[in-house]
């Protein structure tokens, strides 16, 4: 696989040191999963670890590190291990993927992403409790069938 337009970037890991990956552009389809799935599926407790795992291998099957002479896709656990060295790292190359890739991540628009999403989940998440509380306040006022009146 060739890179779209690729861009080549420092990335400073936690020791100090500083190297340099080649970016893609995402074609279209993937592009549009990647987005669609990434930010949900890395929240706590609503999103999907492995969903998440998933995607961010197939963002960095758009990153690439020279290996003799040629350009070669991080595209599984064992390349992203053996060539990214930390997570911190490796968190700095999936922000500069998505911010290379759309225009909600660029100069500082991630944060107004962020907060229309955190308004969003707040709406939804404060729904979704409502009804079921209502539901279970239901289900507490209808005494059940099976139960006989003492007459002690």
């Amino acid at each position: 696989m060739e890179p779209i337009n690729p861009k080549d970037i420092p990335i400073k890991t936690l020791a100090g040191d500083e190297k340099t990956y080649r970016i893609s552009r995402f074609p279209a389809v993937a592009g549009r999963e990647i987005v669609a799935k990434y930010p949900l599926s890395g929240l706590p407790k609503l999103g999907d670890y492995a969903v998440n795992e998933e995607t961010m291998l197939k963002l960095m099957s758009y990153v690439f590190v020279e290996a003799g002479g040629d350009h070669l896709p991080l595209n599984t656990k064992a390349l992203v291990n053996n060539h990214v060295p930390d997570l911190e790292a490796l968190a700095r190359i999936e922000f500069a993927m998505l911010s290379y890739n759309t225009s909600f991540f660029q100069s500082g628009k991630a944060s107004t992403f962020l907060s229309i999403f955190k308004a969003q989940l707040k709406e939804w998440s404060s729904s979704t409790l409502m009804d079921s509380l209502e539901k279970l306040l239901q289900a507490a006022k209808q005494p059940s069938k099976n139960l006989k009146q003492s007459t002690r």
